[in-house]
């Protein structure tokens, strides 16, 4: 796809380390974008900049913990220094496949902060400022998991269900302010956070899809990037899965 009106614009982009957030991160920085990469992993994301300066863009790396409320207000401050993002991508997410009744209170608090607080708090901390700019984008991404259920994936099915919710309330909410808020709902798509499931787990995802392949990270990015571009200037308040048809529910 061409630019879509995101030349010299500011992107926020969170879980740029790796997956699918470096993807999307890739993706802005082609399009011509100043790439804000945010992300816990210092290592990864120094390195993901890199390549965003590789195609001649500007990128800029600040990291977050989105388990920590200070971290979080820290890495918000950080990025309004630079001046208001015209499109945040809510991308970070983490999981571990487990059985419910195995999960501790401790797991299902990293499990509920990083992937459905974390994300909120960083949109209430970015939010007044792009509300005062009068337009802008906001992408969240959910998952599949968070539109069907997922077996072993409770409390991030219910996270991710939250996220699902969350966009469709602020869309509400801000479209007065003419703000776009939508939602990307990947399948089992091929990141180092799939690859560390069993491998039986993983061949099974694999054949159930009606594609008969996992997304690439690329593939899930573009839907972002679409979300994020002037293409969807009328679009707001909707969940778009990349599943290659594993879930095809309303």
């Amino acid at each position: 796809m061409g630019d879509e009106g995101l030349s010299e614009k500011r992107v926020v982009v969170t879980g740029s380390a790796s997956g699918i957030g470096r993807a999307a991160a890739l993706k802005f920085a082609e399009a011509g974008a100043h790439v804000m990469l945010v992300d816990r992993d210092e290592a990864g994301g120094e390195a993901a900049r890199g390549r965003v300066a590789a195609t001649g863009a500007r990128g800029t790396f600040i990291r977050i913990d989105l388990a920590d409320d200070v971290s979080i207000r820290a890495a918000a401050a950080a990025i309004l220094a630079i001046g208001t993002p015209h499109v945040l991508v809510n991308a970070a997410g983490w999981d571990r496949l487990e059985p419910f009744v195995e999960n501790t209170f401790e797991f299902m608090e990293q499990i509920v902060q990083i992937n459905l607080l974390g994300p909120v708090k960083f949109t209430r901390e970015l939010l007044p400022a792009m509300l005062a700019a009068g337009n802008g984008k906001i992408v969240n991404v959910a998952s599949d998991a968070g539109r069907v259920g997922s077996s072993g994936e409770s409390i991030y099915a219910g996270a991710k269900g939250g996220v699902i919710s969350f966009t469709r309330s602020l869309a509400r909410e801000v479209a007065r302010h003419h703000l776009n808020v939508n939602c990307v709902c990947p399948g089992p798509t091929d990141t180092p956070l799939f690859r560390s499931l069993p491998e039986k787990m993983q061949l099974a995802l694999e054949r159930a899809i009606p594609f008969h392949r996992l997304a690439q990270p690329e593939e899930v990015a573009d839907a972002i990037l679409f979300f994020a571009s002037s293409g969807s200037d009328f679009v707001t308040g909707q969940t778009l899965s990349v599943s290659g048809g594993l879930t095809m529910a309303g």
